[in-house]
């Protein structure tokens, strides 16, 4: 552990979103970025300038540091697994943006290197420690919407054509491994399965409408069974201009509930209960959502939670709020989506 008690954090890599962890991290309290390392060892000088922190030369010089506890993966999606695997048998716990990788083999290398260091992995899905969640998904467990009927999630965001043309890696299979249901839509992916568990079946369609550079889909449907009898509907695209929130609606035989990112817009029971008018009149939301226009519009809040606890899993030694084992259901979906759209027939989720 770093010294004072303080989690040492160290970054792996210096893009838009490394500089999201930058910042969150400097509102955590208990918790010290330490160091970056870039393939671009200019970018992690510069980057380090800016944040005040240490630049490394390699990731093996970064790893070696013993004021880090915790290694923070912002690379592309497709490069997460070398790096993670690295930090791990260095003796780091590894906090991974989303997703945690781009298949579930790359997924349980990962894993198998985490049981095999005694180390945890954590994964950057923040949706589901959202105030909102939290709320819609203790009424699911309490039983309040009675038995499940439909479980969906929409996500009709809007990228330009520039944001694709500013990585080279962006809207590849090889390094983003998908397009908008991976990228963007693992969000709300993974805030569905939270709450209505993994479906059975799916059934999908993709396509590229609004950007013809890219070798993945902009837009994407899927049709959902789950084992509890539910169905339900995945909708995601980056083609829909001008973009609109994170939506994910839950109904059932006693009542119904919406969430716009993390605000609570529906809220409808058979049985009332003490707190119900309130939500109604106004919702209940936190800073955590955002980015259906601009991805640099997401706010701090989702990663000061996710870097918060992970700092307190560590000190505390527990899993994380979103350990890779839950990060690998999302993958596992997307995959069996993805697989179904590019067949052209219904698979079985494993």
């Amino acid at each position: 552990m770093g010294r004072n008690d303080s989690i040492g954090f160290g970054l792996v890599g210096t893009g838009a979103i490394a500089d999201f962890h930058a910042r969150a991290l400097a509102l955590v309290p208990g918790a010290r970025l330490n160091a970056v390392a870039s393939r671009d060892p200019a970018a992690a000088r510069r980057f380090a300038d800016q944040h005040g922190t240490a630049a490394e030369a390699s990731l093996g010089d970064l790893l070696a540091r013993a004021d880090i506890d915790v290694v923070a993966v912002t690379t592309p999606s497709g490069r997460h697994g070398d790096i993670a695997a690295a930090a791990l048998a260095a003796g780091k716990h590894v906090l991974c943006e989303k997703p945690l990788e781009i298949s579930t083999a790359r997924v349980d290398a990962i894993l198998a290197a985490a049981t095999a260091a005694g180390r945890c992995v954590g994964v950057v899905l923040p949706a589901r420690l959202g105030d909102g969640a939290r709320v819609v998904a203790d009424a699911v467990r309490a039983g309040r919407l009675g038995r499940l009927t439909l479980c969906s999630a929409y996500v009709k965001w809007w990228r330009t054509d520039d944001y694709y043309r500013a990585n080279r890696w962006r809207g590849t299979w090889a390094v983003d491994g998908g397009g908008a249901l991976m990228n963007q839509g693992i969000h709300a992916v993974d805030l569905l399965l939270w709450l209505a568990g993994m479906p059975a079946e799916v059934s999908a369609l993709a396509a590229t409408l609004a950007h013809g550079q890219i070798e993945v889909e902009d837009t994407l449907t899927a049709l959902l069974r789950f084992p509890h009898g539910a169905l339900g509907v995945i909708e995601c695209a980056t083609s829909c201009a001008p973009g609109s929130s994170r939506r994910i609606e839950l109904s059932g035989s006693r009542g119904s509930v919406t969430l716009e990112d993390d605000a609570i817009v529906r809220w409808e029971f058979d049985e009332a209960r003490p707190g119900d008018e309130a939500l109604r009149a106004g919702g209940r939301g936190s800073a955590i959502g955002g980015g259906s226009a601009d991805p640099r519009a997401i706010g701090l809040e989702g990663h000061r939670r996710i870097l918060a606890d992970m700092a307190q899993a560590v000190r505390e030694g527990r899993a994380p709020a979103v350990p890779g084992e839950e990060g690998r259901r999302s993958v596992a979906l997307i995959e069996a989506i993805y697989d179904s759209a590019r067949t052209g027939t219904r698979r079985i989720v494993s």
